[in-house]
């Protein structure tokens, strides 16, 4: 039978392995969530952002578009922060360059369509 002295003097001996603090851990799960929150959510928006962007900056007149409101129409006249927009017949109105959220077709692939039918 093994004395309690000599127990406690082997328990005092042998190392306790001893994992990370509990707040490390949590920190590094902190990280972890908010880099898969970027790559899942941020960086996609952003990179859509960025193209529609470059997208409106190319817009010329007789490109389709539709707005944020669901307007669609051509345009007629493209002016530093706004487009003019037709979307019927001798009906005409301006709209900020900012709420166009899709270009449908653009003038120049409008041509080719047609020339290549």
């Amino acid at each position: 039978m093994i004395s309690p002295s000599l127990l406690s003097l082997l328990a005092d001996a042998a190392p306790v392995a001893k994992g990370p603090e509990p707040g490390m851990t949590m920190i590094v799960y902190m990280i972890f969530a908010f880099v898969l929150i970027y790559l899942i959510s941020i960086r996609p928006q952003q990179m859509k952002a960025k193209k529609l962007a470059a997208q409106i900056s190319a817009t010329k007149t007789g490109d389709k578009v539709i707005t944020g409101s669901g307007i669609h129409g051509m345009i007629s006249n493209v002016k530093e922060s706004t487009f003019i927009l037709k979307i019927a017949d001798n009906v005409k109105i301006e709209i900020e360059k900012s709420s166009v959220a899709t270009i449908v077709k653009s003038a120049s692939e409008s041509s080719e369509v047609a020339v290549q039918s």
